[in-house]
């Protein structure tokens, strides 16, 4: 969509109000507001500036003006604001250079596509992620100098059966068994389809929704899957929906990875494929219908994959999913049907435009402009250096002798590990200035002061449990 096509549209729509949006450093969405006088079609080279060092993780406060300069091809409808807004994802800008801003993670994301065409190997990396979340009805917490508590609850939580409702009328999904009920089990079918029905009307391909494993309203609603920036913006766009629509309902939406104890986690298993013009790149004659680039990209991702957590699985609370021994996806092996594996290929489907593999270790806590474009480095180092993923595991990891089990690495066990491993292994994200050192370097600084150290240096509750009568 062109500048011109742009204001078009907020004229057809009505728009009185243009809200110009981006993704902070650790992946939150940030806006601001202007009239619609204020955008032209120059609008679209100027930007509007803003305060850089109030923005996590950007500039320090003595180089603090930023320029965001609107993507027109990004133009959409705000489906939640009571007056008509054009919403527009914008690019960061140093508004001295003009150069884009290296921090910005959506032009890391550009970057990466840029450099897949470099290589001559594709044209095209598709990402499909599957987000999963929970939908809660109360939840309320704090953490100060003398205390600290949690406390979530939902209609639906198995621990409820006993509530006080008058009524309670039960149909309550046990601990692990909420996958696919129907209602009454299952209170949040109209939901989730106004979810799914809102995410089209902004143009969001949706291919299904349905409820999670997890008691207490876990669920996932899956994109069909688009070229890794387009999914990057998408992929906001999704968590905005969801939150807002549960918010507007009276509930509230959380990504956390693993907000219950003793039951499922919450992931984000993320497809990845290659195409080349027409030709889908990893679909083969090799194991489980993969060509050998395929296998290559396997290896790829196997290789860094204690790296790439630091950007898949960014959060401290994401280790509280990834746990050796449970049903997380922690094994560094590959497999067409083992859901243990960190690698899967998806087998319903004899389409070779349907070959992908699936990463199982990232959840949606991550920013997906740097989660996708990480991943997208590590399949591309893998097919460059002819990086082999050894045998697959098609066994059952749980039944496993010890001996046999220990020969198999797994994902980190702490986001501290997670960025000690992308500082020893960060070269393959430095081709084609896709991550530059800064990056890498504000990134590890960042979680390590801001998230690391302020879980570490506080008292968890349950250490009272365990050790208060010491």
């Amino acid at each position: 969509m062109t500048p011109e096509k742009v204001l078009e549209m907020a004229k057809e729509k009505g728009a009185k109000v243009v809200d110009i949006r981006f993704m902070d450093f650790p992946g939150i969405w940030q806006h601001f507001s202007v009239p619609l006088g204020e955008l032209s079609v120059d609008s679209f080279e100027e930007g509007f500036g803003f305060d850089g060092s109030s923005i996590r993780g950007w500039q320090p406060i003595n180089a603090s003006d930023m320029l965001v300069v609107p993507d027109p091809a990004t133009a959409k409808m705000d489906p939640f604001f009571a007056e008509p807004t054009l919403v527009l994802i914008g690019n960061i800008v140093d508004p001295l250079t003009l150069e884009p801003y290296s921090r910005d993670p959506r032009y890391i994301a550009k970057k990466a596509e840029a450099y897949l065409k470099s290589t001559g190997i594709g044209d095209i990396a598709y990402i499909g992620p599957e987000a999963e979340f929970f939908i809660f009805d109360d939840v309320r917490f704090d953490s100060s100098n003398n205390s600290a508590f949690y406390f979530l609850d939902s209609n639906e939580g198995t621990w409820n059966t006993g509530r006080e409702e008058f009524p309670n009328l039960a149909y309550k999904p046990r601990h692990k068994e909420g996958y696919f009920p129907v209602p009454p089990m299952d209170k949040f079918q109209d939901l989730r389809s106004e979810m799914l029905l809102i995410l089209q009307s902004l143009g969001i391909d949706v291919e299904c929704q349905h409820h999670e494993v997890a008691t207490a309203g876990q669920a996932e609603i899956d994109m069909r899957f688009k070229p890794l920036l387009q999914m990057g913006d998408q992929l906001v766009w999704f968590k905005y929906v969801l939150k807002n629509a549960a918010y507007r309902a009276g509930h509230t939406v959380t990504f956390m990875p693993k907000p219950l104890f003793a039951d499922n986690g919450t992931g984000m298993h993320t497809h990845i494929s290659i195409w080349k013009g027409e030709q889908p790149l990893f679909a083969g004659d090799k194991y489980a219908g993969l060509s050998q680039e395929a296998l290559y990209a396997i290896g790829g991702i196997l290789k860094h994959c204690k790296a790439l957590c630091a950007f898949t699985n960014p959060t401290t609370n994401s280790y509280k999913r990834l746990v050796p021994g449970f049903e997380a996806p922690v094994n560094l092996a590959y497999s067409s049907r083992n859901r243990s594996a960190a690698v899967r290929i998806p087998m319903y489907s004899s389409s070779p435009k349907a070959k992908r593999i699936e990463f199982r270790t990232p959840d949606p806590s991550c920013n997906g402009y740097l989660a996708f474009s990480a991943v997208l480095m590590a399949v591309l180092d893998g097919i460059e250096n002819k990086i082999e993923p050894g045998d697959p595991l098609d066994k059952n990891i749980y039944d496993l002798p010890p001996e046999e089990l220990a020969e198999i690495e797994s994902a980190p066990g702490s986001l501290e590990e997670a960025l000690a491993a992308l500082k020893a292994d960060s070269e393959f994200l430095l081709k084609g200035d896709v991550f530059t050192q800064d990056v890498i370097d504000m990134w590890i600084s960042f979680k390590t002061e801001k998230e690391i150290n302020a879980v570490k240096l506080r008292p968890h509750p349950h250490e009272f449990f365990l050790y208060y009568d010491i």
